[in-house]
């Protein structure tokens, strides 16, 4: 990587653009909170289990609402979640073998959108030339993925590789909750270990020390050191740290990368090398205006060598990561309440991290409709092309 691409920043070091920063915004700099995700991604939009055969689910991407459905030969599709005819929700339908039946007038629609069948249309008619919108799917780790941008360029996306979460030597735990907040507060809360104090209670005191950083054009990597600092743990937190592998009192390095737009943390005891758990997480917005968003997320956890050990630990690590997620979602919809009151960003950053990732974030993302544009799906232009080609 060439030193345009990844310039490497140490602890306490400040850029010359964040000394031209006022607040958290360099002059000429929108609101990051009007910045939308970029759609060509594959984003996760629900667990593969929670879709069985002849299932419908209603799911949302940005304001694109999008009926899942699992057919008879076990194939997951996707369609916009209206149909054709008089605009009712497809996800109110039923499946039948490869095609979703409307709960209404009983359109039937293919996986690729297409209007298969109008029971009641006389001998001869024509059925409409195009149908609904249908969204690329792909299943991995027990999620359901689809492609919420242009669907040429779906082919070319690559999905996330999370080796350790196929591994048979690890074991997943998988999350999945609503949080109303705009996705970049999200990034913002797990890069910046700083906000520890909030989780006093449930890991005692702990004192982040941030090692370094590199940045490039569309990732940011951090690594804290983790020291003790004393203060009662919780049981959980105990099992994931070097105290859980072994007994080692060496500090944990915690590693955390936005790789846009996924996130991901690594912890790694100082005198293993080898990680004790790992944490892959996307922030899928719901809502047009992106203020809400579904997290989905996998906790990946390496087996100890005895035996049904991670077994009896399971209820107490969720129980961990439960409170700390709580704690988190507290914070970022506070920040989020206070944007919507403000109408704007008055956030006063001044961690150097943070105003890049910020950068990152608003480098790669996609201009959100303005407020007073007419609503509707985001991306016309593709839904449009979706439905002629379909």
């Amino acid at each position: 990587m060439t030193e345009e691409a990844n310039v490497t920043h140490r602890a306490g070091l400040v850029s010359g653009d964040h000394a031209e920063a006022t607040g958290d915004r360099a002059a000429g700099e929108g609101d990051l909170r009007r910045v939308g995700i970029d759609p060509h991604f594959w984003y996760p939009v629900a667990r593969s289990a929670g879709l069985p055969r002849g299932k419908v689910l209603a799911a949302s991407f940005a304001g694109q609402r999008i009926a899942l459905y699992r057919g008879a030969g076990g194939t997951a599709y996707a369609l916009e979640d209206r149909c054709a005819h008089r605009q009712v929700p497809l996800s109110l339908g039923v499946v039948e073998g490869e095609t979703l039946r409307c709960c209404y007038h009983a359109w039937a629609y293919r996986g690729n959108g297409r209007v298969s069948r109008i029971p009641y249309l006389p001998k001869g008619a024509d059925r409409p030339p195009s149908g609904v919108r249908s969204y690329p799917v792909r299943e991995r780790y027990g999620l359901v993925f689809v492609f919420p941008g242009d669907p040429a360029r779906a082919e070319a996306a690559p999905l996330p590789v999370l080796p350790e979460a196929a591994s048979p030597r690890h074991r997943t735990m998988m999350f999945e909750r609503t949080v109303r907040c705009h996705y970049s507060f999200l990034h913002e809360n797990l890069l910046d270990m700083n906000h520890q104090v909030l989780h006093r209670g449930v890991l005692g005191r702990i004192h982040p020390e941030l090692l370094g950083y590199d940045t490039g054009p569309s990732s940011v990597e951090a690594r804290y050191r983790f020291v003790p600092a004393g203060g009662r743990k919780d049981w959980g937190a105990g099992l994931l740290s070097a105290e859980g592998k072994g007994g080692s009192t060496t500090p944990d390095v915690v590693t955390i990368r936005t790789g846009y737009p996924y996130q991901t943390l690594r912890v790694v005891p100082e005198s293993s090398g080898t990680a004790a758990f790992s944490l892959w997480a996307a922030y899928v917005p719901e809502d047009l205006e992106q203020r809400v968003s579904r997290v989905f997320g996998l906790l990946t956890i390496a087996k100890p060598a005895f035996p049904g050990g991670l077994h009896l630990a399971w209820p107490l690590i969720r129980r961990f990561t439960e409170r700390v997620f709580a704690q988190d979602r507290m914070a970022v919809e506070a920040e989020q309440r206070a944007w919507d009151e403000q109408g704007e960003d008055r956030n006063q950053e001044v961690f150097p991290l943070i105003l890049d990732v910020r950068k990152v974030l608003r480098a790669n993302g996609t201009p959100l409709p303005h407020p007073d544009a007419p609503t509707g799906c985001p991306h016309a232009d593709a839904c449009a092309d979706a439905r002629m080609n379909g």
